[in-house]
């Protein structure tokens, strides 16, 4: 029998895990995604502490709008919030999850904000 769809989604995010790396410098962009949020933050992985955090339950955030709008404001705030600690280029890290649909407006809008992959 074949895998089942979390134990593939896990088997694929070691296989991510095991080349991104972030630095102070050039910290990790970690995307989390449920089925009604989604959450984003920026690692160092060095020292093992987050730098800064955004989801679309985050007040500053506006929920309105499909689930990829909320997304593309998320990636919006978390490229703010890095260029406010002096952030400019990420390791982005898909968690897993395949690069389309809400994963990957909230890259789009995070490039849209100023950060380079």
């Amino acid at each position: 029998m074949g895998l089942s769809k979390t134990e593939r989604r896990l088997r694929i995010r070691r296989r991510i895990r095991k080349v991104s790396f972030g630095t102070e410098a050039r910290p990790r962009l970690s995307v989390f995604r449920s089925n009604k949020e989604i959450y984003a933050q920026l690692i160092d992985d060095n020292k093992g502490i987050t730098l800064a955090a955004a989801s679309s339950r985050d007040k500053d955030v506006d929920a309105k709008g499909t689930k990829s709008e909320v997304a593309a404001q998320v990636g919006k705030t978390i490229a703010e919030k890095a260029k406010k600690l002096g952030v400019e280029a990420v390791a982005f890290d898909r968690g897993g999850n395949l690069y389309h649909g809400r994963v990957k407006s909230l890259a789009e809008g995070a490039r849209e904000a100023g950060l380079k992959f």
